[in-house]
């Protein structure tokens, strides 16, 4: 029983005695209960949304303070005509549209019957569904108050448009959010675990006093699997397209541009982890729980950011799977162009450019 009790009282030694143990017991589930409780929902809260009011009379107006008015919409200014409208779509600046024909007051009292089109973006179905099922029941609520007092009840149509995806089908969501969550694990984790193999093992002395320089041993970590996740990007677009029945509507080339943009993002990432970890376990630790949760809760690939608290969505920018995601779905789903996404992708290079030159010095320090 003593034995039993010193080799506890070592465990316990051991675990205080590592930073990364107790941040990992302690820390872990205090993140995962945060963001579990406020950052996942499937609850659609404060979606941008344009009125086109070419109506611009009573009822339209009441309509439309009755969506201002609820915690589900952010009404956009200034987006009055449809083809800033379809612009802002392409841009993903806003998620749903409502448009009021003219004379629609007029229908509404002469003919008690008069429609209302609703389009939504449905790139991510799950999302236009509630939203338009939201819109939907306002626009009954309004439709009720009138008829309590109508000798002929008033009717009023929602005509939902869904653009991208009108069979609402959920592969234009998962395949792009597969992409990121697959490209940033095995380019990230098998990186970083190459590199730190080399410390475990000594080979890397050898290197170090190689005629090589410290950013050509980096680099020849990397490249191997730049050409690994190259093949998985073909992979999971061919399956898109041939098993999922999803075709790819904008550029073939752009798309493996941006992809390939995307996996230098992650080599640099895996090899700043590398750098700063000298085990393979903690390493393989870092990029999967470092990695893994922040592109499945922050990329929007499975939870809405604009349903998060503010903090969290300023800390969604630092990931680089939500510009990455953002990127794919405008290219396969919407068939976008460069002038589309420059924003995304200038993120994106920076960075990479940010990852690469902090571990090029910390690999040069190291080495001293």
């Amino acid at each position: 029983m003593k034995q039993f009790i010193t080799f506890v009282k070592k465990e316990f030694y051991h675990v205080l005695r590592d930073r990364r143990t107790l941040l990992i017991l302690f820390g872990m589930p205090v993140a995962q209960i945060l963001i579990f409780g406020f950052a996942l929902t499937n609850e659609v809260k404060n979606a941008k949304i344009v009125v086109v009011d070419h109506a611009k009379d009573e009822a339209s107006r009441h309509i439309t303070e009755r969506i201002a008015a609820s915690q589900y919409f952010d009404i956009q200014e200034g987006l009055m005509d449809r083809d800033r409208m379809e612009a802002a779509f392409k841009e993903g600046q806003i998620k749903l549209a409502i448009v009021f024909p003219r004379n629609f007051r007029n229908d509404l009292l002469h003919q008690n019957h008069a429609q209302i089109q609703v389009v939504a973006d449905a790139s991510d179905p799950n999302n236009a569904t509630t939203l338009t099922n939201y819109v939907s029941s306002i626009i009954q609520d309004y439709q009720m108050g009138l008829n309590e007092n109508a000798t002929l009840p008033y009717q009023i149509v929602p005509q939902i448009r869904m653009l991208y995806n009108p069979q609402l089908k959920g592969a234009p969501n998962f395949v792009p959010g597969v992409m990121a969550l697959v490209l940033m694990l095995v380019s990230v984790m098998m990186t970083a675990i190459s590199i730190v193999k080399e410390k475990e093992t000594g080979t890397m002395e050898i290197l170090l006093v190689s005629p090589f320089k410290p950013v050509w041993v980096i680099l020849s970590k990397a490249v191997p699997y730049l050409f690994l996740s190259l093949i998985n990007v073909l992979s999971i677009l061919l399956m898109s397209v041939f098993v999922l029945q999803l075709p790819v509507m904008g550029s073939w080339l752009l798309l493996f541009a941006e992809s390939t943009l995307f996996i230098i993002t992650c080599l640099t990432l895996g090899i700043f982890i590398s750098i700063k970890t000298q085990s393979q376990q903690v390493a393989m630790l870092i990029s999967l729980m470092g990695m893994l949760l922040p592109t499945m809760m922050f990329s929007g690939f499975m939870f809405p950011i604009e349903n998060m608290p503010v903090p969290l969505q300023i800390i969604s920018n630092i990931v680089p799977a939500k510009w990455f995601y953002i990127i794919v779905k405008s290219i396969m789903i919407k068939g976008v162009g460069f002038e589309g996404i420059w924003k995304e992708t200038l993120i994106l290079c920076g960075i990479t450019l940010f990852f690469f030159v902090v571990s090029l010095r910390s690999f040069k320090i190291r080495l001293e």
